[in-house]
């Protein structure tokens, strides 16, 4: 697909606004360009682009003023509202504007090199970093649960899990909690998830994953170079709109309230108790930004589009769907536990130990490309111990008690402590 003039896959000007009409002007005419296509594919084959570790400053002075690095996803909200809405600025924190960056990987380099010290990362992101690349960076809290959904083409005969069979599937990151779920949901219907190239023969029970950013899924979906894509909204919803597709199933319906963009720091800024104060401040201004967003879903959803302060390139209306439009009437088939009381997207900050632990015992049983052999030696309870820091969060929800009110708490017992539902 041919550079979109409005997207960078570095660093972007904070105040850059994308327009994705020309966009897919293009896919309805030309289409997306098959080289480029497979040479996304074949970087993402790499297993992530993060350099080794020698060639990041592990450490750098500290410098109290937020810089946060997002890519263009509803899951980076509460981010970007505790910026905008001034709730940093209650904690006597300053924060420049949020800095869009177009994928997973030039995020992860931005963030290591320190040219952010506040950033939402796929959960699964920090284990890769934090174990293989031996790189210090903690897990402060969630930024959300749910907000994803694996969005299919109207036409690619995919009605059902058991259809993928012989198709192509791409996820944003090979350590990504849209990874483990896709392929979780395929196995347990009789698929078996392979990685080759696109014009590699399939057989009837393999479907192919491949790594595309998430601003490449939609027109690729529309151009029927891939059959259907899991990934964050708002692109579900775009895909819906524009580009022919429609959800076979939302993540949150198959894994109840799960994880999937957490808040990193720096281990520095997270541990020196110097920075203890201004750790807090962080997490609170988050913690209050959530609540706001869950309170507010409509009114967040103008402000974050490009019809209010373009922090998403996206029209409000691809935007209050994605926040607000979660019908089980509407979505029979992608919807199968509306009981589970669940929204299409929820906020809610607790890094629940539990679900920690299955991401990385789930990550061991997932297909990855790219050295995964640390993977073998991780215990899954050490992990969750020393790769989140609770204390910041934990006393942000104590003072916040509205955060119990998300449907991904329990509403009995402990709210601190859940047992991880999973209905594949």
């Amino acid at each position: 697909m041919p550079d979109h003039p409005d997207i960078a896959d570095g660093m972007p000007d904070p105040n850059l606004t994308l327009d994705y009409d020309p966009l897919f002007r293009s896919v309805l005419g030309t289409g997306v360009s098959r080289r480029s296509l497979l040479k996304v594919a074949g970087l993402a084959a790499l297993g992530g682009l993060l350099r080794s570790t020698p060639s990041f400053a592990a450490k750098k002075k500290f410098d109290p003023v937020i810089r946060i690095g997002y890519l263009p996803i509803t899951d980076a909200a509460a981010l970007l509202v505790a910026h905008e809405m001034g709730f940093f600025k209650q904690q006597g924190i300053d924060s420049e504007r949020p800095t869009l960056i177009r994928g997973w990987s030039p995020l992860v380099e931005a963030f290591a090199s320190h040219r952010f010290n506040l950033a939402h990362l796929l959960v699964p992101i920090p284990i890769w970093m934090r174990y293989n690349n031996k790189y210090p960076i903690k897990i402060m809290a969630w930024d959300h649960t749910n907000g994803s959904a694996i969005t299919v083409h109207k036409d690619s005969g995919i009605n059902s899990p058991k259809d993928f069979g012989g198709k192509q599937l791409a996820v944003p990151y090979w350590y990504s909690i849209h990874n483990i779920i896709s392929q979780m949901l395929l196995k347990n219907s009789g698929i078996t998830p392979v990685i080759r190239p696109q014009s590699a023969k399939l057989a009837p029970n393999e479907c192919n994953f491949l790594v595309l950013a998430p601003p490449d899924m939609p027109p690729a979906l529309a151009a029927r170079q891939i059959d259907g894509y899991c990934v964050a909204e708002p692109f579900n919803a775009l895909g819906e709109l524009k580009a022919g597709g429609k959800i076979l199933r939302f993540t949150g319906d198959i894994w109840k309230g799960h994880p999937c963009c957490v808040v990193v720091m720096h281990e520095d800024d997270a541990m020196d108790p110097d920075r203890a104060a201004w750790a807090q401040g962080v997490i609170n201004a988050i913690v209050v930004a959530q609540i706001y967003l869950s309170e507010n879903r409509k009114e967040m959803a103008q402000m974050l589009s490009k019809d209010g302060k373009k922090y998403l390139p996206f029209p409000a209306k691809v935007v209050e769907r994605a926040m607000m439009f979660y019908n089980p009437a509407y979505y029979h088939d992608a919807i199968q536990h509306p009981q589970w009381g669940q929204s299409r997207i929820n906020f809610q900050g607790w890094p629940y130990p539990s679900a920690t632990e299955l991401v990385v015992n789930d990550l061991k049983k997932t297909a990855i490309t790219g050295n995964a052999a640390f993977l073998s030696n991780l215990n899954a309870e050490f992990v969750a111990k020393d790769l989140v820091n609770y204390t910041y969060v934990k006393k942000a929800l104590q003072a916040h008690p509205k955060w119990r009110n998300d449907p991904s708490v329990p509403q009995t017992g402990d709210p601190f402590h859940r047992i991880e539902v999973l209905k594949p």
